[in-house]
């Protein structure tokens, strides 16, 4: 019975949630620019102000990470310090800097009858964000979406419950400040997961559109269960391929920096593919730095004869985002073998070359179907920051309007204006 009451409180609790953020979301369709600026550079402030309080309730849930044997790479995700709270607050500042998409027009003709047509950019609505261990998602989620016009309801994950509340608490003083609507930007404040449940329900019809940010199995439930459209990867398979062609100094930096530099964001390489032409030239050398790194190789028989200590990769390896310390490495015979491998390993996430030939890069990125396909530059600029796009809500690799990063303008659909001066049907 206690269950039964529970679930129809938190029923009634989210459902609440969805009809104060349809509301919400009415008002900031037609929020001016400024407003919503306003609100974003107040949030930025108080984030800033609320410093000690965000650190002492990630400080709670760091140690709850810890207790609970949670990965480096998790624990690395989920962790704030003074230096990532600023960069929080910068990039709800970034956001102001970005053009606001709403009512900008995308295309306009006119028709022989003097029909003229606009095709304008319009909010989508309410998004839901349903993440984990990332608690700037609080911050970049609900900026993104309210500079886009659209109203959120943000479900953390219980790993950074008080990060992602004190977070909030700052976000909300913003939009007083701005006199925009409190229920613009909601969290969910139970862990309950009836509550995720929920919201892939679509909160009564109040939902417009999901967008989960987390592990393998959350995205898999999202997209499995959701009854609203959903952006979203289930995992960033991530692949370089070193050519014939390729510039060895290049190679080594570039490979490097995809593993090394975080190996828990779903930019970081998993998979090296190396042409066998540059296999004895380039290889060594590339395993060597990844080695000096404290990077495990996982290669097939062909790595294992050159590198040393190369552990034997499995099946299994050609499919595994490690988010960790560890490479799986194959040599493959050339450039239609290496599209091929993506082809069917891949999840369609990122995607490298790293060539001087440009006819090798040019069918590369057009024949390599992922939603970011890079030349000669590091995997980890995946991210919408890195693409002068701002703050990102989530990278997308489905073949909806939004793929690759989600910014403002991807949060964004459109409606057509149609200007007569009287014109009827015949």
């Amino acid at each position: 019975m206690l269950d039964k009451v529970e679930a129809q409180s938190t029923e009634a609790l989210m459902a609440e949630i969805g009809t104060r953020a349809r509301a919400a979301g009415r008002v900031l369709a037609n929020a001016p620019t400024e407003a919503k600026n306003n609100a974003l550079m107040a949030m930025a402030k108080a984030v800033r102000a609320a410093t000690p309080e965000i650190l002492e309730g990630n400080a709670k849930d760091v140690e709850a990470m810890k207790a609970n044997g949670q990965t480096a790479a998790f624990l690395d995700r989920g962790t704030l310090n003074e230096e990532r709270v600023e960069a929080i607050a910068k990039a709800l500042e970034d956001i102001v800097a970005l053009d606001d998409p709403v009512g900008s027009v995308i295309a306009a003709w006119e028709r022989p009858n003097g029909l003229k047509i606009e095709r304008v950019r319009t909010p989508l609505g309410v998004i839901g964000v349903i993440y984990e261990s990332r608690p700037n998602v609080t911050a970049d989620a609900g900026a993104l979406c309210l500079k886009a016009g659209n109203a959120v309801v943000l479900r953390g994950g219980s790993d950074t419950v008080n990060s992602n509340k004190a977070i909030h608490a700052a976000m909300q003083k913003g939009l007083i400040e701005a006199g925009l609507p409190e229920d613009a930007i909601q969290i969910v404040p139970v862990t309950d997961r009836a509550a995720v449940g929920e919201m892939l329900r679509g909160l009564n019809g109040n939902l417009d559109v999901i967008v989960p940010r987390g592990g393998r199995s959350l995205v898999e439930r999202v997209q499995t269960e959701a009854r609203v459209p959903v952006f979203a990867h289930l995992e960033g398979l991530v692949h370089i391929f070193v050519d014939k062609a390729a510039d060895l100094e290049k190679a080594v930096a570039i490979v490097k920096n995809s593993k090394l530099r975080r190996t828990g964001i779903c930019g970081a390489l998993e998979t090296l593919l190396v042409h066998k032409d540059a296999a004895e030239s380039h290889l060594p050398v590339i395993l060597d730095a990844l080695n000096a790194g404290d990077c495990e190789i996982r290669g097939d028989a062909e790595v294992r004869k050159i590198g040393s200590g190369v552990l034997e990769a499995s099946e299994e390896d050609w499919s595994t985002e490690y988010l960790d310390k560890i490479l799986s490495a194959m040599i493959v015979p050339d450039l239609d073998a290496a599209i091929a491998h993506i082809a069917h390993y891949g999840s369609n996430h990122t995607d490298c070359i790293i060539t001087e030939d440009q006819a090798a890069a040019d069918r590369f990125q057009a024949e390599v179907d992922s939603a970011i396909v890079l030349h000669n530059a590091s995997t980890q600029f995946a991210d919408g920051g890195e693409f002068g796009m701002g703050a990102e809500i989530g990278i997308a690799t489905g073949r909806m309007h939004a793929r690759g990063p989600v910014g403002v303008e991807q949060l964004t659909s459109f409606k057509y204006k149609v200007h007569g001066t009287g014109q009827i049907r015949p």
